[in-house]
């Protein structure tokens, strides 16, 4: 609809431009013609005896006009190039187009000044700083006063129009009379019709502010919701992640040390030199888990895994478990190193820890293997033990997030509980690269 409008106030000053030429090369040509017509039937005498003035030179006077009027249309269209192409250089072509208009106006003894009224509306249209707009409709208005023909002639001694049409029949003159107010009338009719047409355009243009700023507001809105939902969302993950890691860490380090007081339970009576230091050994696991604990609060990453490698870590996390429980629990990674980020070692570890602590508190196992290794651009990660196992797999908290720890990082992971029970994930490999 803006497009139509703005295509509308286009034609409104093209029609003003050629309208305008139309008269101005009417009223030439016919001073010229007239002249001549005078000359050839020897009425010069007559003529003269009832005028006050008449141009220098009807012929030069035509051929100028006609030059000035190419060049104001092609000083209209480049403007009209400059604003299609949102360059600079409209108020550089404004002053020339006033310039050109005063001229022409100037040369026609000021007969017609109808040209100022194109000016007008061109500053209208091109000139969009106010104070800008202000001087040059105020220049226009001005020279338009002043350029009245009426006032002029009091002043000055000018040639009138009225004349010439005078030296024709009666009925000539109605018909040139009529041809001369006609355009006049018309480009009033235009401008007024021009001016109609940039109210319009600009009032549309503010409808469409308001309605581009209404739906501003409610994108606004719509973002102030969605920064509530995600803030929402993020103490949601914030709560999981933390329950995950309390769940891993101190989940494991309880198995343990129940596992150890289970066993001390057993050899409490007959060997009691064991006890004790199945009790040291509980007291450090228990003191590690305390600062497990605490560092889970406020750090995700394991301790371990920070001081040591992924290899190093996972074999002390067996070694300590297996010193608290009768359960022995082997790790093999393979002959080939693989590095990690942070974030898969962090999983990759997490993944183990909650395997081996299921296996010891609801499998009762007595052994546990643990496989890390590559295979076709995946690791493949691998933990079985030969305990009880489970034949209806229900999904508890700690499977759950095992399944969303590996989507994480791509992978999948499944469980089988028919003999023992036996957790595999495969992991792509990031970039498909592995370092050594």
């Amino acid at each position: 609809m803006s497009r139509k409008k703005e295509y509308y106030t286009d034609m409104f000053q093209w029609a003003m431009l050629v309208l305008n030429g139309i008269a101005v090369a009417f009223l030439c040509t016919f001073i010229y013609m007239t002249t001549n017509r005078i000359r050839a039937n020897y009425d010069a005498r007559d003529f003269l005896g009832g005028v006050m003035t008449i141009p220098d030179n009807p012929r030069t006077n035509l051929w100028l006009c006609l030059v000035l009027l190419g060049f104001l249309m092609v000083n209209f269209v480049f403007r009209h190039f400059l604003k299609m192409r949102k360059g600079r250089g409209s108020a550089a072509s404004l002053v020339a187009e006033l310039v050109i208009c005063v001229v022409i106006i100037y040369r026609l003894d000021f007969n017609y000044n109808g040209l100022l009224l194109l000016v007008f509306a061109n500053v209208i249209a091109y000139v969009k700083d106010s104070k800008a707009k202000m001087a040059f409709l105020l220049l226009a208005i001005v020279g338009y006063l002043l350029a009245d023909y009426e006032l002029l002639s009091i002043y000055m001694p000018l040639f009138n129009m009225a004349d010439y049409v005078g030296y024709y029949t009666f009925t000539s003159q109605q018909w040139l009379l009529c041809i001369w107010n006609t355009m006049i009338s018309l480009n009033i009719i235009l401008f007024v019709g021009y001016c109609f047409s940039v109210i319009n355009l600009q009032r549309g243009t503010i409808e469409e502010v308001n309605v581009l700023y209404h739906e501003l507001q409610n994108a606004n809105e719509q973002l102030s919701e969605y920064a509530d939902m995600a803030e929402k969302m993020a103490q949601t993950n914030e709560r999981n992640r933390i329950a995950r890691e309390i769940h891993d860490t101190l989940g494991h380090r309880l198995t343990g040390i129940i596992a150890g007081l289970d066993a001390c339970l057993a050899l409490a009576d007959v060997a009691p030199q064991e006890v004790k230091k199945q009790l040291s050994v509980l007291a450090d696991v228990s003191r590690e888990g305390i600062k497990e604990v605490r560092r889970s609060v406020s750090e995700l990453r394991p301790d371990a895994v920070e001081r040591l490698s992924l290899n190093a870590s996972i074999r002390k996390m067996v070694t300590d478990m297996g010193k608290v429980s009768d359960t022995q629990i082997y790790f093999d990674a393979g002959g080939e190193k693989l590095e990690f980020g942070e974030d898969e070692s962090n999983i990759i570890y997490r993944i183990i820890q909650e395997s081996i602590t299921n296996a010891v508190r609801h499998g009762h196992a007595g052994q546990i293997w643990v496989t890390l290794k590559r295979i076709d651009g995946e690791v493949l990660l691998e933990v079985k033990d030969d305990g009880i196992g489970c034949k209806e797999l229900k999904s508890g908290f700690g499977t759950r997030h095992m399944k969303e720890r590996i989507e994480m990082l791509g992978g999948a992971i499944t469980f089988d509980g028919q003999k023992g029970f036996k957790v595999t994930a495969h992991i792509p490999i990031r970039w498909g690269e592995n370092y050594d």
